[in-house]
């Protein structure tokens, strides 16, 4: 019985272990994948550990993300040993009083934590970016010090400091000398835990920084969103490091005690007055190593025009090429701070309550929204000329900004079909259009995506509607269009995971963005881009320039760098998405893309169009939306 037991028992645990340790595994096999490929591996490759050390964001978020853990774990420390010195001298009422505080933060949910944090910040008008990341990381770090010193402090004689100094000592000698020994054991548990929470925290982070600072978390957070296998090198990066530090920390005891027992054992031996000096070279190299660590991570930057100036650029994620960041530092001297947003709607919140960034890359619709409410800049048109004349006319003087008065084209594409060849025929999509998320051939076998002016722009294409109709009826129309997808056809829901998972063919449809129908066309040739007759969202994405602007000038650098044939070819390549360059856009669709009909948009459809803004019918349509996601779970 005791056999079976521990048979058992034995199975358990290696389930366990395989439970918790399989995903590092696969996450370090496909660091090492020739493509980009995040679930289908196709050779090795050291390309991605390449990338992430070329990285200019990469390097920037680890380097903030280990300086923030060790001051964080420093202050923390101290302060936290301290106070709980301080408390264990206490009142009783005193001392339950404050553990009970203390217990606070750690039962507290992050995002409570983290929001209650980003107010008090915005309340007193402190700027967010690295202070105030280190303050966060200080204040939700505290507790776990002081949790790990407390039971240290009751194990002591509560009469073992009046003794010191009754025997002569000071008040900080019996701090230091007596006091600090005892509980060493607890104060570095402590410091331990708080390196660790601080180089873990995500939530937390996001709401208490800005201005382009961000630690590791956040970048795999912004990465995450888009297909990029330098998250799985980074990744495996942190695990290898971790690793020696744990098999440091668990053997260098281990041997010390060996070495110490067989001195013992030597009757010649006699101990070292300067008992400390191993520990402290140890301390001593590790501080050293972590100096030259900082100064090999800290980017540099080089360039004089702009030397010492910053450009603060707010944009979506993983759409500009570290390349391009690069040539523009070195050519201005200048340093770029990227924030990111998830939507344009996110972008315009933090633009309306009249947060400071130079450089906008909206689209087309939430810019004739931020012009209608005065929050961009007029562009000098003698400032922009050089870059509009090389810019393509299809994405010049549309209706949401007319002559371009307030934006420079960046990225523009269309919304497609991604259809794999080998089970879905071009001649039924010609026939069928949009209509083919309708039949029932395909049932379980398609992805809508998670956008609703997207959506419904399939909807009212399919019924022969304009994308841009504030017509209620119409909507209504397009909603039982949309719902009855949903209900029949028991689509999945995706937003960028499609992009991946129809490089691997896993379904026969997906609504998708020509740029990202451009990787997965180039990731498996059996998937092919249609464009629907009825028409569809010719999309542009643009660079503007806020009101709040504090570096204007550099701002127009900026764009009319970014708008020139060598930024726009490695920008382009990079990401996938249509260069707005003519040139660029005519050499890559030759060389990098040949053959690729999603990276070309159409011309001469006079179905497709651009969004405008519409605050009643998005309202609408966003109301619709969210009733078609409870439908779907629903069925699901």
């Amino acid at each position: 019985m005791k056999k079976k037991r521990r048979t058992t028992g034995a199975l358990i645990t290696i389930l366990a272990m395989i439970f918790f340790y399989l995903p590092i595994v696969f996450m370090i096999v496909f660091s090492f994948n020739s493509s980009k490929s995040l679930t289908h591996f196709t050779g090795f490759s050291t390309q991605w550990y390449q990338q992430m050390f070329q990285s200019h964001d990469m390097m920037n978020s680890l380097y903030v993300t280990i300086v923030i853990a060790l001051l964080a774990t420093l202050i923390s420390t101290i302060v936290g040993t301290l106070t709980a010195i301080g408390l264990s001298y206490s009142k009783k009422l005193t001392k339950a009083y404050v553990q009970q505080i203390n217990d606070l933060p750690m039962m507290n949910p992050d995002i409570v934590t983290a929001i209650g944090l980003m107010l008090l910040f915005i309340t007193f008008h402190i700027e967010r970016g690295f202070t105030t990341l280190l303050l966060a990381h200080v204040a939700f770090c505290i507790p776990y010090v002081m949790l790990s010193v407390m039971p240290k402090l009751r194990q002591l004689d509560p009469n073992l400091a009046d003794a010191a100094m009754d025997l002569g000592a000071t008040p900080f000698q019996t701090l230091t000398k007596v006091i600090v020994p005892e509980i060493i054991p607890g104060i570095v548990s402590g410091a331990i835990i708080a390196f660790t929470m601080s180089f873990d925290d995500f939530i937390i982070s996001y709401f208490a920084t800005g201005n382009g600072v961000k630690n590791l978390s956040i970048m795999v957070y912004t990465m995450s969103k888009r297909v990029n296998p330098s998250i799985n090198a980074i990744s495996s990066l942190l695990v290898l490091l971790i690793t020696v530090v744990l098999i440091l920390v668990n053997v260098v005891p281990i041997i010390r005690s060996k070495i110490k027992e067989k001195h013992e054992q030597d009757p010649n031996y006699e101990p070292s007055p300067h008992k400390h000096t191993g520990r402290n070279l140890l301390i001593g190299a590790l501080v050293v190593t972590v100096g030259v660590v900082m100064l090999f991570l800290r980017p540099q930057s080089g360039g004089q025009m702009y030397a010492g100036q910053t450009l603060h650029i707010y944009m979506p994620g993983e759409y500009i090429s570290d390349e391009m960041i690069a040539a523009f530092e070195e050519y201005t001297g200048a340093n770029l701070i990227i924030d990111n947003f998830d939507s344009n709607e996110q972008m315009y919140i933090k633009v309306a309550n009249h947060e400071s960034f130079d450089i906008l890359i909206p689209s087309d619709y939430m810019i004739q929204r931020m012009i209608g409410e005065d929050l961009l800049m007029p562009l000098d048109p003698n400032k922009i000329d050089e870059a509009l004349a090389q810019t393509d006319e299809q994405v010049c003087d549309l209706a949401y900004d007319p002559q371009n008065q307030y934006s420079v084209p960046y990225f523009w594409g269309t919304v497609g079909i991604s259809y794999d060849t080998e089970k879905v025929s071009l001649e039924e999509l010609e026939a069928e259009g949009w209509s083919i998320f309708q039949n029932p051939k395909y049932a379980g076998d398609i992805y809508l995506y998670d956008s609703e002016r997207d959506q419904f722009m399939t909807a009212l294409k399919a019924l022969g509607y304009s994308m841009n109709t504030d017509d209620e009826q119409q909507l209504a129309e397009a909603y039982a269009w949309l719902e009855n997808i949903v209900k029949t056809m028991n689509p999945e829901i995706v937003t960028d995971e499609i992009i991946d998972n129809m490089a691997n063919a896993r379904k026969a449809l997906g609504l998708i963005y020509s740029g990202d129908a451009t990787y997965v066309t180039q990731e498996n040739e059996q998937m092919g881009f249609f464009l629907p007759e009825e028409g569809t969202n010719i999309w542009v994405d643009a660079m503007c320039i806020p009101k709040t602007a504090a570096n204007v000038d550099l701002a127009y650098e900026f764009i009319n760098f970014t708008a020139g044939y060598e930024a726009q070819m490695m920008n382009s390549s990079y990401v996938g998405y249509t260069a707005t360059n003519l040139e660029a856009k005519q050499e890559l669709a030759q060389s990098d893309f040949d053959g690729i009909e999603s990276y070309t948009p159409r011309k001469g459809n006079d179905l497709d169009e651009v969004f405008e803004y519409n605050a009643d019918s998005r309202k609408i349509i966003a109301d619709y939306w969210s009733r078609i996601k409870i439908v779907a779970s629903n069925s699901n």
